[in-house]
């Protein structure tokens, strides 16, 4: 791990290795046996399973970690539940509760966010922030550490009214829709000045505001309803001197400029982002991190792992800011074999 190699490519100083960081491998016993030796699985204690993930991420060499601290449970319970597939290993973070928190799209125009998620406290979201940095940093020796938000605008509603009650209120009336952003963009406001107070360098700032194919709502609505609203929420990041890295899932390629626009200083892709596109517009301006794809670590043979590997440094290594990572995950069910030669390839390849 290298706080020094990741400090240096967000600062865009380009370090001689590639650094790297990746998502949830961290909690794939197999692999975190396989690589550490440390008897570990689903059912272990969490002492064990916090002891197995330490040395991963050290022998695996993550030179930052992807954490945020705010989620929909700052909603309190008030979001809509849409369950949750099988992910982890052992299959013990699938539900199927499915609870709808709006029955009538058209309820939601009306919505005050303030009377119904109540109004928060700027400097007891400070305090949160400094309290889960500080664990990060305790946790997460020598590396990037940093804390954010989830639930930024897009990601937020999402959480809320779930799928099909967020397309049907903003196919139904765009404009209603684009002031009830509004509405939740100036409720959410008080945790990106927060945000801006705390003791993190670097922040992480998500939103989901496309899906894998692309955006789902029209540009002009974007332009109109998001992307003024995040760049004002962003702004007090900036004026503070933060890092900002953003997330989004999906592909949000036709929309890199106005995120760009927004003020970021570096951008997390999955696989169906274009990242030469974006290397080629932003990699000597801004952070790249990505974005091997997960289904050939899942089902691809060494050659493929490889070639994959190499597409992502051939892109990056030209970028001072490079992360190489798998987007957006290494699942539990990929199979040992292959993230283990994925980490080979990436180490093989990693200096510049």
């Amino acid at each position: 791990m290298s706080f020094h190699d990741g400090m240096s490519a967000i600062n865009l100083e380009m370090p001689q290795r590639v650094p790297r960081t990746e998502y949830s491998a961290q909690w794939h016993w197999s692999l975190i046996k396989a690589v550490t030796g440390i008897d570990v699985n689903s059912f272990s204690d969490d002492s064990v399973k916090n002891k197995g993930s330490a040395a991963f991420k050290k022998a695996w060499n993550y030179d930052f970690y992807w954490s945020i601290l705010i989620h929909q449970e700052e909603f309190a319970g008030k979001h809509t539940d849409m369950g949750h597939a099988i992910y982890e290993e052992s299959g013990l973070d699938f539900s199927a509760e499915v609870s709808q928190l709006f029955d009538d799209p058209e309820d939601v125009y009306s919505v005050d966010f303030d009377e119904f998620l109540g109004l928060r406290d700027e400097e007891v979201l400070v305090r949160r922030f400094n309290e889960d940095y500080a664990m990060r940093v305790s946790e997460n020796e020598d590396m990037v550490n940093m804390t954010g938000i989830y639930v930024t605008l897009m990601s937020g509603l999402i959480a809320l009214l779930g799928w099909d009650t967020l397309l049907m209120a903003a196919g139904l009336d765009a404009k209603a829709f684009g002031e009830f952003t509004n509405r939740y963009a100036r409720w959410i406001t008080p945790h990106f000045r927060a945000l801006a107070k705390c003791n993190a360098p670097v922040v992480m700032i998500h939103d989901d505001m496309v899906w894998g194919s692309g955006q789902f709502l029209k540009t002009k609505w974007y332009e109109e309803y998001i992307f003024p609203n995040l760049k004002r929420l962003l702004n007090p990041l900036r004026e503070a001197g933060k890092k900002i890295l953003f997330t989004s899932d999906g592909n949000f390629t036709s929309l890199v400029d106005n995120i760009a626009d927004c003020g970021v200083h570096g951008f997390v892709m999955e696989p169906v982002t274009d990242m030469a596109l974006v290397a080629d517009k932003y990699g000597k301006t801004h952070v790249i991190v990505g974005n091997a794809d997960t289904r050939v670590l899942l089902s691809g043979t060494k050659e493929d792992i490889e070639n994959e590997v190499k597409r992502c440094m051939d892109i990056g290594k030209k970028c001072p800011g490079f992360f190489m990572a798998v987007g957006n995950h290494i699942p539990a069910n990929t199979p040992v074999e292959n993230a283990l030669y994925y980490n080979e390839v990436y180490e093989k390849l990693s200096r510049r």
